[in-house]
């Protein structure tokens, strides 16, 4: 599945994008897994309420399902102007 990261999320990580095979079925599940790739991962999902995340470009919670999907997306929330 392809992974992207958005704004600051891809500046701690380092990467706009990634394809990651994974066993999670949830996106907190893949969260953990990323999170004991490396530090930087570590960094970037260590205060999850401060990021969003989009399955499939479809916004969603972290207890989420990932079976089938084809992208997951994490970002920082938004603000209107």
């Amino acid at each position: 599945m392809d992974v992207l990261y958005f704004a600051w999320v891809r500046e701690r990580i380092g990467l706009p994008k990634e394809k990651v095979t994974t066993d999670a079925e949830t996106v907190a599940d893949l969260v953990a897994e990323l999170r004991a790739r490396e530090d930087r991962y570590d960094l970037a999902f260590s205060d999850l309420s401060a990021l969003r995340v989009a399955v499939d470009q479809e916004l969603t919670d972290f207890d989420a399902s990932i079976k089938g999907a084809r992208e997951v997306a994490f970002f920082p929330p938004m603000t209107g102007g």
